[in-house]
């Protein structure tokens, strides 16, 4: 530690180093959500609202709520302690700004004082854009391509029903443009939700393949923070045992659905996996998610599929005698891949991640989704300059790169 500057070189018990990624930075570490995680925690709910007001706009998104019982559960809870509620329903699942625009003249319309979202990570990327769009005065869009320019919120509660983003405990939304066909995440810190609901029993309906392309996302918010410029060990193995634990939880899900103990495991996973406590020391960009919201934006497929598909691909795109090292790491960390080799060991690993999401019935190829190569060059394109890949990704990626591992995808 130099001067208190919170920077200091990590040394490694591996061959090699990475002489471009062996600095951890300086960062601000904060959770500020409440997490109430567990069976019936859904009682607390009108307690930590009640501070708020009582005026509540419902965001949720298709009928699956309706069918499990949660709606009933919860508009019940909010009967019984005296709010009032205006439903903002049919959150897509790759939230659409029209649908954030309609929540926002809802909310004006009606006084709303709280928004509740209950759902899974787009109906709650949805009522965060609402909540902040609330006091946003111009066009929606703009406030998501300038995040900074949003300076005040309503306060937002959730009650999460599918483990894959973590976005009821982080300050990030992703919201799609379709006329534009482009899909923008946006981060700021009065997206936080004050308080979110997690029991894993709110899961157990979840469908196979959701359950599966959810827990794709949760790996990928891991990777996307383990392989970023900067080091920090302790991090790293927090984001080691993470994947660990999903690799472990995910098959027992899709065995047993009702499974709580691993329903459990991936809901935390889920959360944790892709808060700050995973990135610390980190900086630079994410390069799948930037190359995935390309796919989404333009053909709107499933978030975690994109993910799982674009993943493999972009790590033997990169693989090099320099990444090789970290990619060996957690080949034979998390994977338990028992080679000496560094490149081997890493190509090993990328065929266990290949193998594990065909294994749960994730698709593996973009073709399978209906999807060519038309757009391929205007997609790459648009991730490298949205996502700062040429400048700020782990390995930097020219359009050229971005393109052939789309082609590679296919």
């Amino acid at each position: 530690m130099q001067n208190g500057a919170g920077i200091f070189r990590l040394r490694f018990h591996c061959p090699g180093n990475l002489p471009y990624n062996e600095i951890m930075e300086n960062y601000t570490f904060e959770f500020p959500t409440k997490i109430c995680f567990g069976k019936g925690q859904i009682s607390r709910l009108a307690q930590l609202m009640k501070p708020y007001g009582i005026r509540v706009l419902l965001g949720y998104g298709g009928g699956s709520i309706h069918r499990n019982g949660i709606y009933d559960t919860v508009t019940a809870i909010l009967k019984d302690n005296g709010f009032t509620f205006t439903e903002l329903s049919g959150i897509e699942p790759n939230p659409r700004i029209e649908t954030v625009q309609r929540g926002v003249d809802l909310c004006r319309q009606n006084s709303i004082q709280i928004i509740l979202a209950v759902g899974g990570g787009s109906t709650i990327d949805c009522c965060k854009a609402v909540a902040s769009g609330y006091y946003y005065d111009g066009n929606l869009w703009d406030m998501v391509m300038k995040p900074e320019t949003a300076k005040q919120a309503l306060p937002l509660f959730t009650v999460l029903t599918l483990a894959a983003t973590g976005s009821e405990g982080d300050n990030g939304a992703v919201i799609s443009n379709p006329a534009l066909n482009m899909k923008k995440g946006f981060h700021i810190d009065i997206n936080y939700p004050k308080a979110s609901i997690c029991d894993p029993a709110y899961t157990f309906t979840v469908p196979a393949l959701q359950t599966a392309t959810g827990s794709a996302d949760i790996m990928s918010h891991i990777l996307e923070n383990y392989f970023r410029p900067g080091e920090d060990a302790v991090s790293d193995e927090i984001s080691e045992g993470l994947l660990r634990n999903v690799i472990r939880a995910l098959p027992a899900c899709l065995k047993k659905p009702d499974d709580y103990d691993a329903r459990a495991v991936l809901m935390w996973c889920s959360t944790i996996g892709i808060s700050t406590l995973t990135s610390a020391g980190k900086g630079g960009r994410w390069s799948c998610h930037a190359m995935e919201h390309e796919l989404s934006a333009f053909y709107d497929i499933t978030h975690g599929t994109g993910l799982a598909i674009i993943t493999p691909h972009w790590m033997e795109h990169i693989l090099n005698a320099k990444t090789a090292v970290k990619m060996a790491g957690l080949a034979r960390r998390v994977w338990k891949i028992e080679e000496p080799d560094d490149q081997k060991a890493a190509k090993k690993g990328i065929q266990a991640m290949r193998d594990f999401f065909a294994a749960c019935g994730i698709p593996m190829h973009l073709r399978d989704l209906g999807i060519d190569r038309i757009h391929f060059e205007e997609m790459a394109a648009d991730a490298v300059r949205l996502g700062h890949l040429d400048t700020e990704a782990w390995v930097p990626l020219k359009v050229e790169d971005v393109r052939a591992i789309y082609e590679a995808s296919l």
